[in-house]
């Protein structure tokens, strides 16, 4: 797990490089065909890239995205109407059932079918009437890391062709570098949550997908119960969970959601948590116990990939220091098959 996060800046750089011309081509496509609706098909990690894709995609394009729920087609049957309507497959191995059936039936509705996956051969891609690949090799750990992010990849390559803001993706690669950077850090800091059993993730925005992310990575390799949240919706009851020391995981970054996260750390401060801030704002820095400090120079668009590296960090080496294997989980495995 930690060689597969160490990898991603190369596997970013080399995704870029590898779909350039294939992602100029389908926009000049996509852009013909006037696409109303996009309905984003996944499970588990790539669900949560496609809770990302979800915000970009509707702030940067105004289409409105739905992310699909497989079981109405897989288990109720139904026939939807998708003939306007762009669907993308999200999976690593592209081998998951239920993603693909919902594939295949918006296929057969007459929706344009996309495939967003790390294995050219799998039957995600021949499915779908074009693949984007994630240039990753091949990943061993069962905890999904540089396939999550060049998944979050393909979504700005996508609104970059779909929409009309600026999307300065190529700078990513670089970003990821930097965060890597917190290695040391994050390895000291770990220390002092081995005995955590239980926590909250926030997010909000471009990074709510993050925070079910390093829930999920929490929960797979570390067996900590791990509950997630919008930052806007912890103030509707949860925040009632929260006592002295209860574990708060932010991820804060500086632009339009600060003032959320503001808001939250004066209330868990006032509740005496233990909050971790991943964050490139001094203001939220400052006020969180604990922090994890990344340049304050990167949008906030560009936030969620640099920003889930120390998160990823923290969940391999949190599961070492619990005397773990973060590549083994118990009762899983790297391919699961749902339907």
């Amino acid at each position: 797990m930690l060689q597969e996060i160490a990898e991603q800046p190369t596997v970013l750089e080399r995704t870029i490089n590898g779909e350039r011309q294939k992602i100029e081509k389908l926009g000049a496509f996509l852009r013909e065909r006037e696409i109303d609706l996009i309905v984003l098909v996944a499970r588990g990690s790539s669900d949560n890239a496609s809770l990302f894709g979800r915000y970009l995609l509707e702030v940067t394009t105004g289409i409105p995205v739905s992310l699909s729920a497989p079981s109405v087609v897989t288990l109720y049957g139904a026939k939807i109407n998708l003939s306007r309507a762009l669907v993308v497959g999200v999976s690593q191995s592209g081998e998951g059932t239920d993603i693909n059936a919902v594939l295949q039936s918006a296929k057969d509705s007459g929706a344009f079918t996309l495939g967003i996956t790390n294995e050219a051969d799998s039957s995600m891609a021949k499915i779908a009437d074009e693949t984007l690949l994630i240039h990753a090799g091949r990943e061993r750990s069962v905890a999904a890391t540089k396939t999550y992010t060049g998944q979050m990849l393909h979504f700005y390559l996508l609104a970059s062709i779909l929409g009309d803001r600026k999307i300065d993706f190529e700078r990513i690669p670089e970003y990821t570098q930097q965060a890597l950077s917190l290695t040391p850090q994050v390895e000291t800091l770990v220390e002092r949550y081995v005995f955590m059993e239980n926590c909250v993730v926030v997010g909000r925005g471009m990074n709510y997908g993050n925070s079910y992310e390093l829930a999920l990575k929490l929960m797979e390799t570390c067996y900590v119960v791990a509950e997630r949240f919008s930052s806007a919706d912890f103030f509707h009851g949860p925040l009632a969970i929260v006592e002295r020391r209860f574990p708060v995981i932010m991820f804060a970054p500086s632009g339009v959601t600060k003032k959320s996260s503001v808001d939250l750390l004066n209330n868990l401060r006032d509740l005496h948590a233990d909050c971790l801030a991943i964050t490139n704002d001094a203001e939220i820095a400052a006020m969180s116990p604990k922090g994890l400090m990344l340049p304050a120079g990167i949008d906030e668009f560009l936030t969620p990939i640099p920003f889930i590296v120390p998160a990823q960090l923290f969940a391999a080496y949190l599961s070492a220091a619990k005397g773990l294997d973060p590549d083994a989980p118990r009762s899983l495995s790297k391919v699961t098959k749902t339907v």
